[in-house]
């Protein structure tokens, strides 16, 4: 099956080569042909939640044979919004943005790059991303498209589900949220990628586009501002090219909610 989601129409940039269009083109999305890559954690009773958040927990309402003669199987869950590979909508960090159930489809599909980040990350935990950072990456493979979603690959997923190497603590509560520490982007690099490049969407492997030790959360708010939908705690993302890729990320559809569970894949021109 050949899906009509090619980079072009995504990004606004129907029309041109591949090579003008920039690294988050590619030709067509064929789901018959081309290589599907899970983003998303599992929910259990091991994912990785704010300090103060309520964990994801499943209830077993019913599992084994009914009097009918058939099997039958169902569970209740119930977790915070933010927590695992989810959404942050825009209105979590802006007063007036888009809740979960009105951010555009459009925000949450198409062409994608993959920015490695992880060298200036292990050198120190808490690394902001810089817009050099981002330049330097371009200077490596080329310009980031407009309306590209941009995932930041800050190397912190090779530590999920291990709390204490991914948030710098496995301590609970509202003490343990100054002894976070992991990587995030920093608010000048938010503003380029708004200003200067117009994303539809960013998304990272950290518990929180801001790192860790952020007090005032800026990149949420400069995102947030500009209607930018923001993935947290992705996965995957050692499977990924630095560009030529799609990103399908679709959350549960929480009326009016601040964000929510994110199932999210990328496909890869094989």
């Amino acid at each position: 099956m050949v899906v009509a989601v090619a980079a072009g129409a995504a990004t606004g940039e129907i029309g041109r080569s591949a090579a003008q269009r920039g690294p988050s083109a590619s030709a067509e999305v064929d789901l018959a042909r081309d290589r599907l890559v899970n983003l998303s954690h599992a929910f259990n009773r091991r994912t990785i939640y704010w300090p103060t958040a309520r964990r994801f927990k499943l209830t077993k309402v019913a599992e084994g044979e009914t009097e009918g003669g058939y099997f039958y199987a169902a569970n209740d869950f119930s977790a915070a919004e933010h927590g695992g590979t989810h959404l942050d909508a825009p209105i979590h960090f802006a007063r007036g943005g888009d809740p979960a159930d009105e951010v555009p489809l459009r925000r949450l599909v198409g062409g994608a790059v993959n920015v490695d980040v992880r060298a200036q990350s292990s050198a120190d935990p808490d690394h902001l991303i810089a817009v050099a950072d981002l330049e330097a990456w371009e200077r490596e493979h080329g310009r980031i498209a407009r309306r590209a979603i941009v995932l930041l690959r800050t190397g912190w997923g090779r530590h999920w589900p291990n709390a204490r190497r991914y948030l710098g603590t496995a301590e609970r509560g509202a003490g343990a949220v100054a002894k976070l520490h992991f990587p995030g982007l920093g608010e000048d690099a938010a503003r380029w990628l708004v200003r200067n490049r117009q994303v539809k969407a960013v998304g990272i492997d950290t518990a929180s586009i801001d790192r860790g030790q952020s007090t005032a959360f800026e990149a949420h708010r400069v995102l947030g501002a500009a209607q930018v939908p923001v993935f947290e705690n992705v996965a995957g993302l050692e499977r990924l090219p630095a560009s030529g890729f799609q990103v399908i990320a679709l959350p549960m559809k929480i009326d009016g909610g601040s964000g929510g569970p994110l199932r999210a894949m990328a496909v890869v021109d094989r």
